[in-house]
């Protein structure tokens, strides 16, 4: 029935005829609905993510770096897992023993300044593929929810342009799981790793993890990659070798500095620290008049005494030694032996 149906006209019981009733109100108009802010489109905030990893093409080749021979036949051997996949898990029969074969992780750990980016830039070059480089900056945000969301992203930006991923500072990123959990942010940490270790195992392409703390990672990461490979600090042939390439035919220099003295006032720094000591000593010989514009021997010295006091200073190492105290090398005058035994201000 009606709206109005419901109501019944009756006689009252003495005959008279019904008192006028008072109209009945209308009901409210029916009302829209409140607006609401649209909800937010998955697809959209999802490829926002991913548009966010930059995609890029590798700048060294692994022939650049300069390398232990150790860790090059390492490098060589799990990049050739890769070149060499179908051979060995379809027409070799790896598959059936190892279905997550298609996966390939990598660890390169070792000191600061060691080469460990320009490794998996060469990587990624070796392979003809791009690469998706992704720092811990990248990852982490202070909103509950949101760091294992740019996981899934990073490892989807890789997908999409079959680009080898990168993580640099891994150790922030494949970090223990907290076994104490006292608050959200803990139990976020612990969510972190988990969406972590869940990409990792559906990821179907090469992944690098590089560190300076490796002791740090968490067990179950540790199980799930296929090579660690040791960067080390390069020794005196390795030294040598970059002091080559650091001293180009066109940097003005004087005649005693040479390769050779390089490498030897260079013991126990990184490659990319001793980059630094030549671009200091050529920026301090610029600013001299021009006749005296050359990188000489004290440039250099005073730059590795720089390099060292600050390590000490923040804790890497041991005191820096007195570089007057080395012994002069053969080709070196005599007068040259009488100024590297002089006493060194501090």
């Amino acid at each position: 029935m009606g709206f109005w149906d419901h109501r019944i006209d009756r006689a009252p019981p003495s005959g008279r005829a019904p008192a006028p009733q008072p109209p009945a109100a209308h009901p409210a108009a029916p009302q829209p609905p409140a607006a609401q802010a649209p909800a937010p489109d998955r697809a959209s905030d999802a490829d926002d993510r991913v548009a966010r990893f930059d995609v890029a093409a590798p700048r060294y080749r692994l022939a650049d770096v300069v390398l232990p021979e150790s860790a090059r036949v390492q490098l060589d051997g799990l990049v050739a897992k890769v070149e060499h996949h179908r051979t060995l898990y379809e027409a070799w029969g790896l598959a059936s023993i190892d279905p997550s074969g298609r996966r390939v992780a990598i660890n390169l750990y070792g000191p600061p300044g060691t080469g460990k980016t320009m490794c998996a830039e060469g990587i990624a070059e070796r392979l003809s593929r791009p690469i998706v480089t992704v720092s811990y900056a990248e990852l982490e945000s202070k909103y509950v929810g949101e760091t294992p969301k740019n996981i899934v992203a990073a490892f989807e930006a890789a997908k999409r342009h079959g680009a080898v991923l990168f993580f640099d500072e891994a150790d922030s990123i494949l970090g223990r799981r907290l076994t104490s959990v006292t608050q959200s942010a803990d139990h976020g940490v612990n969510v972190s790793r988990s969406v972590m270790l869940l990409q990792l195992d559906h990821f179907e392409s090469v992944v690098i993890f590089a560190t300076n703390l490796a002791k740090n990672y968490d067990g179950a990461f540790v199980r799930r990659i296929l090579g660690h490979v040791e960067i080390p600090l390069p020794d005196a042939a390795g030294r040598e070798r970059l002091a080559t390439r650091l001293l180009p035919p066109s940097l003005p220099r004087a005649h005693d500095v040479t390769t050779a003295w390089l490498a030897s006032i260079s013991d126990g720094l990184s490659g990319g620290e001793m980059l630094h000591l030549v671009v200091g000593a050529a920026t301090r010989a610029v600013q001299r008049s021009a006749d005296a514009q050359r990188v000489t021997r004290d440039d250099l010295e005073a730059e590795a005494r720089a390099f060292r006091a600050a390590r000490h200073a923040v804790g890497i190492d041991a005191p820096p030694p007195r570089i007057d105290e080395r012994e002069a090398t053969d080709d070196e005058s005599a007068a040259v032996r009488e100024r590297r035994q002089a006493p060194v201000e501090t």
